[in-house]
């Protein structure tokens, strides 16, 4: 089916969101939220509905509450969708099979591969943890250690600036993890559809008809990106840390009370950080240009230009979600 809107130049603004997944994308809407992806071998798009969590209670739609609650919610979500991706790609499949046809060319038997699902949940679990100590560790303990280091090479006093020198190398850190992580090949298909659904997202908003041709013309540059998001908190982070600092410099001083701190005040840069990404959603000014122009260039690693394909699998996914009462738009 195919979108009919008028064809005009200046446009609305959506709430649609989406997420790059393997081989494919989810696409979140008002009122659900879809899965498309392509079949690596047969080239057939899937598409399925993803189980919404249950409706927030209105402590938790306050400002800055919000933002957490979202964030944690997008984190669970898009770890499921992209683990559900792989199935329905048949990634899963063609790894298991090309695992067996290494094993017979080397003269190794082949054992059932398949954890119980009960192990695999432990196993994942596992992962997690280790996830977040290696977040952790490059985030919180390595800037306050390097500044450490930093202080005693110098003969100048610069304890006054350390959540700006701190903050400045998570910057250079997430920078780098991004750019290395980019030139993998399966992440650059990822993040060949984070492009894709970002020209469909411009498409729809510009009541452009939703096909290949139209999208492939739009920017794949959007300022409610993800990727603007984490480069929000980090900013955000800077501010606050570098008054914690000024007005408290005992806790800085000491790392096992300063890294603790900057643990628990994550939530609140993750707040202040989604309500910034709504107000650049909903105004169009030289105030939002300035605060999205940062994300939107870092944009430049996480998103590249997709083929036609990858546009329809974008399609696919986004025309399920999309109400027909304008629930979706930003006013």
């Amino acid at each position: 089916r195919r979108l009919k809107m008028s064809d005009k130049k200046c446009c609305k603004k959506t709430s649609i969101g989406g997420q790059a997944v393997i081989e494919g994308i989810m696409m979140k809407g008002p009122k659900k939220t879809v899965l498309a992806v392509r079949h690596v071998t047969s080239g057939e798009i899937i598409v399925e509905d993803v189980k919404e969590p249950k409706t927030a209670p209105k402590l938790l739609k306050l400002p800055i509450i919000r933002g957490v609650y979202n964030f944690v919610q997008s984190m669970i979500t898009g770890y499921k969708t992209l683990m559900r991706s792989a199935d329905l790609s048949g990634m899963t499949e063609l790894e298991e099979q090309e695992e067996k046809a290494e094993n017979e060319k080397k003269g190794k038997t082949q054992k059932p591969s398949k954890l119980s699902d009960g192990l695999m949940a432990v196993v994942m679990a596992i992962a997690g943890v280790l996830g977040v100590a290696i977040a952790v560790l490059l985030f919180m303990w390595l800037p306050t250690f390097l500044f450490d280091r930093l202080k005693d090479a110098v003969s100048a006093d610069i304890s006054n600036f350390r959540a700006l020198i701190e903050g400045v190398m998570k910057l250079v850190i997430f920078l780098a993890y991004l750019a290395l992580v980019s030139q993998m090949k399966d992440i650059k298909r990822v993040f060949k559809y984070h492009g894709a659904e970002h020209k469909t997202i411009f498409c729809y908003e510009k009541g452009l008809p939703l096909t290949v041709e139209n999208i492939r013309k739009q920017t794949r540059f959007h300022p409610r990106c993800g990727t603007s998001f984490m480069f929000l908190m980090i900013v955000v982070g800077i501010l606050i840390s570098t008054v914690i600092v000024v007005l408290f410099p005992a806790v800085a001083s000491v790392p096992y009370i300063w890294i603790p701190t900057k643990i628990l005040l994550v939530p609140l840069f993750c707040g202040i950080g989604y309500e910034l990404i709504k107000f650049c959603g909903k105004h169009d000014n030289i105030a939002t240009k300035i605060i999205a122009a940062p994300g939107l260039w870092v944009q430049r690693l996480t998103t590249k230009e997709p083929d036609d394909e990858m546009i329809e699998v974008a399609i696919q996914s986004m025309l399920p979600v999309i109400p027909e009462n304008n629930e979706d738009e930003i006013k």
